[in-house]
C-alpha cells in the first residue's frame, strides 16, 4: 500500500496530500533557509518519486524565488505558511516537515549547510525545556 501523508497550512484554507515516499530529510542551515522559516534551519523532505494532490485553497498558494539561484518557496497567501513546492521542472517535490499534519516516517538525513548555522545554534541543546508556555 502506498504511503499517504497529509497536510494543511496554518489557517487550513491550504489542504493536500502526499502519496509516495520520501528520498531524504534535510534539516538547512543556510542563511536563505534561515530567513525563509525566521529559525535555526528549514526542515524539509524530499521526494522524486512521490506526488502531491491539492485538496482545497490551490488558489491560495504562492511562489517565490530567489532571482538567480535555485532557493525557492512556497506558501500560502493568507497565512503566510510554508507549503511543498515542486522544484526543478517539476522532477522534485520539496515538503516543509512542519506543513504535515501526522508523523512522518523517516528521521533526519542530515544538517546541511552547517557551516554557515546561525551562532546561537551551537547552544540549543544546553537551553531549558518547557512542554508548555512560560508561567
Amino acid at each position: 500500500m502506498e504511503k499517504v501523508n497529509s497536510g494543511s497550512c496554518l489557517c487550513g484554507g491550504v489542504r493536500f496530500q502526499i502519496s509516495g515516499d520520501f528520498q531524504s530529510f534535510f534539516l538547512c542551515h543556510c542563511s536563505r533557509c534561515r530567513k525563509d522559516t525566521g529559525s535555526a534551519h528549514a526542515a524539509n523532505l524530499f521526494s522524486t518519486t512521490a506526488k502531491i494532490t491539492w485538496l482545497s485553497g490551490l488558489d491560495q498558494v504562492r511562489g517565490y524565488r530567489l532571482p538567480d539561484t535555485r532557493h525557492e518557496r512556497c506558501f500560502c497567501g493568507i497565512c503566510g505558511s510554508a507549503l511543498p513546492a515542486q522544484q526543478m521542472n517539476g522532477a522534485l517535490l520539496v515538503v516543509p516537515a512542519g506543513s504535515l499534519d501526522g508523523p512522518i516516517d523517516i528521521k533526519p538525513t542530515a544538517h546541511i549547510c552547517y557551516g554557515s548555522r546561525a551562532a546561537w545554534d551551537d547552544v540549543l541543546g544546553a537551553v531549558t525545556v518547557l512542554d508548555g508556555l512560560p508561567g
